[in-house]
């Protein structure tokens, strides 16, 4: 028998990423093209569509390889009806019926869920969740995502907004704004963003020298990776800002985790490639404040699959839906 692929795709605001995956979560073919957001994002389900027949003429292939397309999309989405809502930063600003759309354009069955969500089955399926069937991934980039999986099985909530992670209030009072317009996210201390926003305060207000300090003082601000690699160098100023975001980080998972008790807590995303330096006092402040039962059963890991954890997610929820 031939064997079958899955497209597994990762829609994002800039990129859109796209895989061929057999149906043992192996990328066969891999692939981006650009979002186009133009006319309210009026392109972007038809490039889509236009680049799986162009790579499968490429490969001189039919699209009776394929058995359907699984999408992570970066918004809520209902994915009883692949609905995604208000996903502005694709230029769709009301309900798109994102499934329906899909599936006249490909002529494949389709599956939609959230980006965050499908980063966590995809670890779950192929990385640092190794199979484990309670899991938590938390995405650690730009901003703050999450996805909480609870017996093998993605928890949506009652309007798909489950695992919103990143909008856990970690400041109640004069914490900075977010972009969702609540103030003290966790997204504002444990992004990439927010640990620049904690850095720029101190080295304003601070006098004495160092290695971030000379950063700061020619260029005129300074990465998260500066952070961190002035951190890996004794710098205390980095340091510093390394204590507060894992303090906060520690906390929200040790909350997370007496709620849920998973078996794993996944930290992926750009922020996560900081490695031990930051996971160490994740660790440290997770188990001061986790049930003692929930700290000896709870392991954290950073995850193992980069940027594909969202393509190869996206395809096991074909491969789900078809095993049902």
């Amino acid at each position: 028998m031939t064997e079958k692929w899955i497209v597994g795709v990762d829609l994002g605001g800039t990129t859109t990423k796209l895989a061929f995956i057999n149906t043992y979560g192996e990328i066969i073919h891999k692939w981006e093209i650009s979002t186009d957001k133009e006319e309210d994002g009026k392109y972007i389900v038809i490039n889509i569509a236009k680049a799986i027949d162009q790579k499968l003429q490429e490969l001189d292939l039919t699209k009776d390889k394929l058995i359907g397309i699984g999408m992570g999309a970066p918004g809520p989405v209902d994915t009883k009806t692949g609905v995604i809502y208000n996903a502005v930063n694709l230029g769709w600003n009301t309900h798109f019926p994102l499934r329906d759309m899909l599936e006249v354009e490909t002529s494949l069955q389709a599956v939609i869920d959230n980006d965050a969500n499908c980063a966590a089955l995809g670890e779950m399926w192929k990385g640092a969740g190794n199979g484990a069937k309670d899991l938590v991934c938390i995405t650690l980039g730009t901003g703050v995502g999450g996805g909480v999986i609870a017996n093998g099985q993605i928890v949506q909530g009652v309007s798909g907004a489950a695992g919103e992670i990143g909008h856990i209030t970690s400041v109640p009072v004069n914490g900075a704004r977010c972009n969702c317009g609540k103030t003290g996210c966790l997204e504002t201390i444990a992004s990439a963003t927010g640990i620049v926003r904690i850095a720029s305060n101190m080295l304003e207000n601070n006098t004495s020298s160092g290695e971030l300090m000379g950063i700061y003082q020619k260029e005129g601000h300074v990465s998260a990776k500066n952070v961190f690699d002035a951190a890996r160098n004794g710098d205390k100023i980095a340091n510093s800002v390394i204590e507060e975001v894992s303090f906060y980080l520690g906390l929200a998972l040790a909350n997370i985790a007496n709620t849920l008790n998973p078996e794993k807590m996944v930290l992926g995303g750009g922020v996560s490639k900081a490695g031990q330096i930051l996971l160490n006092p994740i660790k440290e402040n997770f188990g001061k404040y986790s049930f003692p039962r929930v700290k000896e059963s709870t392991e954290i890991a950073i995850a193992t699959l980069g940027n594909d954890a969202g393509v190869i997610g996206a395809a096991w929820l074909i491969k789900n839906n078809i095993s049902k």
